[in-house]
C-alpha cells in the first residue's frame, strides 16, 4: 500500500469546470457527441464551435477546430478562498503564473506542456455518493421492455478525464503539490488515478503512461450498469462500434463501455465509481498489472492504449480571457 499523509496543509481545486478539445472536424464531433447523448449547441462568432452539455446543464466541454484532435486546455474550479494559495502552490511547483485579464482565474502549464486554468467556482463534482440501483422484478412481471421503448441514454455529468503523460510519477506529484489532487491507486508506473479532498468520484484526473502527451478520454456518469449497456447499443446504432466493454474496473470499481471517437480517443459511459469522501484518507494502493484493470468484461484492445497525438506542440487555442 501507498501510504497516506497524516496531514495535508496545501489547498486544492474541487472539481473540473471543463475542458477544451482540438478536432479537425466540428461536424464530425457534433454527430459524435450527440449520438452519445449529450446536448451539442454552436457557438463562437462563425459558429465553428461546440459547446457539451450533459443532463445536469452545465458546459463541460468546448470542442473548437484545429489541424488536429489534442487538448486545449483543462480548467478546474476552486473555493474563492483557495485560489491564491493554489496560485502560490503552482509557481513553487516551478510553473509561471498568467493571470487572467479580469483577475478571477489565473493559467499555467503542467510539467508536460498542457494548459491549465484555476478559477474561483461551484463545485461541480459530486460531494456525496449518489445510490446506484438497478431494481429486480419481482414474479410473474416483465423485468425489462422492449426495444422499441428503450429512451436515449443521456448522461448526467462528467466524472472524469484521463491523459497520457511520459511520466506518471511526475505528473502525480506535480498535480499534488500544485493542484492539491491525492493519489487514489497506480500500478507500478504505468497509470495512476487521482482525486479531489472535499468529495470526489475515485478519479478527478487520471494519468496513463506513454512516450508524449495526449488526450485519451473522458467519462460520463450514467445512472447504472444497464444505461451503460444501452450506450454502446445507441452507438453502435449510430455507427460507432470501435471501443472497449461493457466491463467492470478493478481501480475505481466503475462499470464501463468505451466508444472510439472519430480522433482514436474515446468517451466512456461510466457508471458505480468508488467516492472518496471529503476528508477521507483514501487507502492507496499500488496493483501489479495483470490485476489492475479490469474485473471482468473483453479483452483491452490494441488500439486503447495507443496515443494518436504526435509528440510535437500540438495546435490549439489561447487562453481565453
Amino acid at each position: 500500500m501507498v501510504p497516506a499523509a497524516a496531514s495535508h496543509t496545501c489547498a486544492s481545486v474541487h472539481s473540473i469546470d471543463h475542458f477544451t478539445l482540438n478536432v479537425p472536424s466540428v461536424d464530425e464531433a457534433e454527430r459524435f457527441f450527440t449520438a452519445f447523448g449529450l446536448r451539442v449547441t454552436r457557438a463562437g462568432s462563425e459558429r465553428q464551435e461546440l459547446e457539451l452539455r450533459a443532463a445536469d446543464d452545465h458546459r463541460w466541454a468546448r470542442i473548437v477546430p484545429a489541424a488536429s484532435k489534442s487538448l486545449a486546455y483543462l480548467s478546474f474550479n476552486c473555493f474563492e478562498r483557495d485560489l491564491d494559495a493554489i496560485r502560490k502552490q503552482v509557481e513553487m511547483a516551478g510553473s509561471a503564473i498568467k493571470p487572467s485579464a479580469d483577475g478571477v482565474a489565473f493559467w499555467f502549464h503542467d510539467p508536460d506542456g498542457n494548459l491549465i486554468e484555476v478559477k474561483a467556482g461551484p463545485k461541480t463534482s459530486p460531494s456525496a455518493k449518489t445510490p446506484c440501483v438497478v431494481s429486480g422484478s419481482a414474479a410473474d412481471e416483465r423485468g425489462s421492455h422492449t426495444r422499441s421503448q428503450a429512451q436515449a441514454v443521456k448522461p448526467r455529468r462528467l466524472s472524469h478525464v484521463l491523459l497520457f503523460t511520459p511520466d506518471v510519477q511526475r505528473a502525480v506529484e506535480f498535480y499534488k503539490a500544485a493542484l492539491g489532487l491525492r493519489l487514489s491507486d497506480k500500478s507500478v508506473d504505468i497509470i495512476a488515478f487521482t482525486h479531489a479532498p472535499h468529495g470526489s468520484d475515485h478519479h478527478l484526473v487520471a494519468f496513463a503512461k506513454s512516450s508524449a502527451r495526449g488526450w485519451h478520454h473522458a467519462a460520463w456518469d450514467v445512472e447504472n450498469v444497464n444505461q451503460v449497456g444501452q450506450g454502446a447499443s445507441q452507438m453502435a446504432n449510430a455507427g460507432y462500434v470501435k471501443g472497449w466493454g461493457t466491463g467492470r474496473h478493478v481501480l475505481g470499481s466503475n462499470y464501463f463501455h468505451y466508444v472510439e471517437d472519430p480522433w482514436g480517443s474515446f468517451c466512456e459511459y461510466s457508471a458505480d465509481i468508488d467516492f472518496v469522501s471529503a476528508g477521507h484518507e483514501w487507502p492507496a494502493g499500488d496493483f501489479p498489472p495483470e490485476d489492475s484493470l479490469y474485473l471482468w468484461g473483453p479483452a483491452v484492445p490494441g488500439n486503447f492504449i495507443h496515443n494518436t497525438e504526435a509528440p510535437a506542440d500540438a495546435a490549439g487555442l489561447t487562453p481565453e480571457d
